[in-house]
């Protein structure tokens, strides 16, 4: 069984990322959806010298600024990103028969396109793999309460996760993120804490909750995609 290290409550993010290297003991890749917080681990991840790959899942439906930012990181660091596609003929089945809103009809008509187009082609991005990093943080979401900075991932066949930012608030990862000048999604600055796809994400009103701007239809509670089951 994988050896999960201790982390002490003053851990920073790069101390967390080396520990979970280090204990995953083979490949390690960031799960990136090109968020400030996803550029800011690889950013991290290149200054202290971890060989860590790095994937993306294309849903299909993500907005031409994300894609902005992909280049951008290809540009800036010289890495590759390896990019994952939801299977063609899941997708014409789902909107031959439901058509292309069916995810605003109900949770499970959403699960079902979130499957299709995320959870299926995670699977295929983390096989072989000895762990992978999210760039998750406690404040984000009632939903992501509770995580710890390094856990087994049971719902991924044992293997390693790695939450580095888990603790940072969005003002650390901003400040860092600035003062590094990082390559950021333009959306950000127009009122999207959390891009997701596009018909499913919107900006926020001042005061708004972070993730109020992602399936604004439903609660709370429901607003995850299902790549991080727990």
């Amino acid at each position: 069984m994988t050896h999960i290290p201790e982390i002490p409550s003053n851990a920073t993010p790069q101390e967390i990322l080396k520990a979970g290297v280090e204990a995953a003991n083979g490949q390690v890749s960031l799960a990136c959806s090109f968020s400030v917080e996803d550029v800011v681990i690889i950013d991290m991840a290149k200054e202290i010298g971890l060989p860590i790959g790095v994937f993306a899942l294309d849903t299909g439906r993500l907005n031409e600024e994300t894609y902005e930012v992909a280049d951008a990181i290809v540009e800036r660091y010289h890495t590759v990103i390896d990019w994952y596609f939801p299977k063609h003929e899941a997708v014409e089945k789902l909107l031959k028969e439901k058509g292309q809103f069916s995810f605003r009809e109900s949770l499970e008509n959403r699960h079902e396109c979130c499957h299709i187009r995320k959870v299926e082609p995670l699977g295929r991005a983390l096989k072989g793999l000895a762990g992978w990093i999210t760039g998750l943080r406690s404040e984000q979401s009632v939903t992501r309460t509770g995580l710890a900075p390094i856990e087994l991932d049971k719902s991924n066949g044992g293997i390693l996760k790695i939450n580095p930012l888990l603790e940072w608030t969005e003002a650390q990862v901003w400040e860092y993120a600035e003062a590094r000048r990082l390559p950021t999604n333009r959306l950000h600055k127009e009122g999207y804490p959390s891009i997701g796809c596009a018909p499913c994400t919107r900006p926020v009103a001042p005061g708004e909750h972070p993730r109020a701007g992602r399936w604004w239809w439903e609660n709370p509670e429901h607003k995850e995609c299902g790549l991080h089951r727990r």
